[in-house]
């Protein structure tokens, strides 16, 4: 009877779960796949770009699509030059990633904003994307008979005060070039950075082909006023026709050298603007503030740290630029313990990113409310020419599970006792004529030492020195300096550390609360930036797996320091300056 009932069961389940398990797998088919497709992403190497110019399109997906592409629908608005696809694998942390990348050179058929149409890997499809294509340079002030030739351009021409100009340079060529040699712009009173890789496209210059080569810069002006970008020099070794005959195998290709040079460009520097109001001049495009905590700020544990992350990120400033986040200082009751910032820059080809975040693990003492004052970074908004404030709001944190107060009971036989204790006479010691006396001689004798002491220095004080000791005194902080700057650039964390502690005692000795024998000491007494600098090579020193280190982040700061210094002066405007990270 039993081997009857599971019989049936078993007969039971498979009528039902038969038909159950078909119609699963039949959804499953007809749902679209693109919920486990692969992301392809799109992106272009520069944007915009001119009507007479070749870019490039980049498809990238981490994962393998389902099909070859079809870039078919691209034909409407843009004619594909060429494409090619390449593949790398790497291993990090015990995972492997791959990545998959598809390029196409194209051009544009009409200017406007065009779109990039999303293109089809099988059953997979990439984003959508657009691209400005601006009117072709027909006004170009060339000759068309010209080989080579180079192209400089600066944006915005009027800047603000350590604002960002955008510097591009292309480089124009209808010839092969063996080797070539280009300087790049050097300012006494500007940061320089070069922005990312060089692009190359093809573009057509009244009616001639030419290949373009084209770099960006960042430039950063430090003073107000006139700023001149002298003209880059290209020294190029063009290839010309072979010379056919006896020695032509080793002389199949010559050479003639050939030296063009750019245009110089003015910049007008202007001033910290009158409607800024803010105690620290910082610029940006875009500038955000965000905070981050650890835990829940209502239900902290006393004794036990909730860490709070302060993130500010700006567009088109650097980083050393970018202000301190934590200066409200805490209380007795609520420790706060700060970490190292960490200081980022991502060279954009629109321009510099800086980044800038703070850890503080707060600890409170007791429990009860705690209130945390709003954090205020005033700005100038380079877009809109307006001063703005990011801001983050005042904040209270209540801590909670902290030691209750013990309650106690007096003791009735305690207080007893200690009545009866205070009822018992006290025995009191009459003072000694002898000992007072021998203290009376000590302290005259000790005054009258003080009072010989005193004469002796005021007699034979030293004569105010001639001027000339000051000269020299500046030319041994030009040498100190000197010294750092050879220092940083051979990347000799110990010469560096010798010629700071040398320059900290030229700096501080006039100050007894400074000991100049440590690098951390001379980094308290130093501003934000070049303190985080000092500190860093401190860590060097005395690290066993602190790597390589360079010193070009570090006298970079030192020199901006000075830089920012001389212009507090000028403009009687506290201006902090620009540092690098």
């Amino acid at each position: 009877m039993l081997l009857k009932s599971i019989e049936a069961m078993k007969f039971l389940l498979n009528q039902l779960l038969g038909p159950t398990l078909f119609c699963l797998l039949l959804v499953l088919n007809l749902l679209p796949q693109n919920g486990w497709s692969a992301p392809i992403r799109v992106s272009t190497d520069r944007n915009p770009v001119s009507l007479d110019e070749s870019f490039q399109i980049f498809f990238t997906t981490n994962e393998s699509p389902d099909g070859d592409p079809d870039f078919s629908p691209l034909e409407q608005d843009f004619s594909v030059l060429s494409q090619s696809n390449a593949s790398s694998s790497s291993w990090d942390n015990g995972k492997t990633s791959k990545t998959i990348q598809w390029t196409l050179n194209v051009m544009a058929k009409n200017t406007g904003s065009l779109t990039i149409p999303p293109i089809k890997f099988g059953a997979d499809v990439s984003d959508e994307a657009t691209i400005l294509v601006t009117q072709a340079g027909a006004n170009k002030d060339i000759k068309t008979d010209e080989d080579l030739f180079l192209e400089v351009e600066a944006t915005p021409q009027s800047p603000y005060v350590q604002s960002q100009v955008i510097y591009t340079l292309r480089l124009y060529t209808r010839v092969d070039i063996a080797q070539a040699r280009l300087n790049e712009p050097e300012l006494g009173d500007a940061v320089v950075e070069k922005l990312g890789d060089d692009s190359n496209y093809n573009t057509r210059v009244k009616g001639v082909d030419y290949s373009v080569t084209e770099r960006k810069y960042a430039i950063f002006p430090q003073k107000s006023g006139a700023l001149t970008i002298k003209p880059l020099v290209l020294t190029a070794e063009v290839l010309g026709a072979g010379r056919l005959g006896f020695n032509s195998f080793f002389n199949s290709q010559m050479t003639q050298t050939k030296r063009v040079e750019s245009k110089a460009i003015t910049l007008n520097v202007k001033p910290v603007p009158a409607t800024f109001t803010g105690s620290h001049w910082l610029s940006s495009e875009q500038l955000y503030l965000t905070e981050q905590w650890s835990g829940d700020i209502k239900q902290m544990k006393v004794g036990e740290p909730l860490t709070r992350t302060l993130t500010l990120q700006a567009k088109g400033t650097t980083v050393g630029q970018l202000p301190e986040l934590n200066v409200a200082r805490t209380g007795a009751q609520l420790k706060s313990y700060p970490d190292q910032p960490v200081l980022q820059e991502q060279k954009k080809p629109d321009g510099l990113l800086a980044f800038r975040q703070e850890k503080i693990a707060l600890i409170p003492s007791k429990a009860g409310s705690y209130v945390l004052p709003a954090i205020a970074i005033p700005w100038f908004n380079t877009q809109s020419q307006k001063m703005e404030i990011a801001r983050l709001p005042e904040k209270t944190i209540t801590a909670v599970g902290g030691a209750q107060p013990v309650t106690v009971v007096p003791d009735v036989s305690d207080n007893a006792a200690k009545i009866e204790s205070e009822k018992k006479p006290v025995a009191v010691i009459p003072s000694q004529p002898q000992t007072r006396n021998i203290w009376l001689w000590v302290s005259g004798f000790l005054a009258l030492g003080w009072l010989i002491t005193l004469a002796y220095f005021l007699t034979k004080r030293p004569a105010r020195k001639p001027v000339i000791e000051n000269n020299e005194a500046d030319i041994s902080l030009k040498n100190t300096i000197k010294n750092l700057k050879k220092a940083c650039a051979d990347n000799d964390p110990i010469a560096a550390k010798v010629a700071l502690l040398e320059w900290g005692r030229q700096q501080f000795s006039g100050s007894a609360t400074v000991n100049v024998t440590s690098l951390g000491a001379i980094a308290d007494f130093c501003e934000a930036r070049l303190r985080d600098e000092i500190l860093q090579l401190n860590q060097v020193l005395y690290s066993q797996n602190a790597g390589h280190w360079s010193g070009k982040k570090l006298f970079q700061t030192f020199t901006e320091n000075k830089a920012r210094a001389k212009l507090g002066v000028a403009e009687d405007k506290s201006l902090e300056p620009l540092y690098r990270l």
